[in-house]
């Protein structure tokens, strides 16, 4: 038996299209959404990745033309391609959405309690 880190997340993973950009002190990068949840997110790493890991990023992730959610983000990895963020900062409104995210993709109401509440433990 395994034991991958993926095996113990406390956060489910969703698959999203949604365009999304990271911003880093002036530097902008479109980015494709591999999958987002309560905690962080994984991106396709752009060919012009220059991105500095010891300082945040800004993460905008467009839902519709008015839905956005945005979050202050730190990289903790970059490998096979990929990079994965955890989320340092988020505002009211894009928590909401987020939240409203996982829920509709979990089907499951007390499995979302279940991450808010790992979400406040962390």
């Amino acid at each position: 038996m395994t034991d991958h880190p993926s095996d113990r997340r406390c956060f489910r993973r969703i698959a999203l299209d949604a365009k999304t950009e990271l911003r880093q002190n002036g530097e902008e990068w479109p980015v494709k959404l591999v999958d987002l949840s309560l905690k962080g997110l994984a991106v396709k790493r752009p060919e012009s990745w220059k991105g500095n890991k010891a300082l945040p990023f800004d993460v905008d992730i467009r839902l519709d033309p008015k839905a956005h959610i945005k979050m202050q983000v730190k990289l903790t990895h970059d490998d096979h391609g990929q990079l994965g963020f955890v989320c340092r900062e988020i505002d009211l409104d894009s928590i909401s959405h987020l939240r409203r995210l996982i829920e509709l993709n979990l089907g499951d109401q007390a499995e979302l309690e279940r991450e808010l509440g790992a979400l406040l433990e962390v």
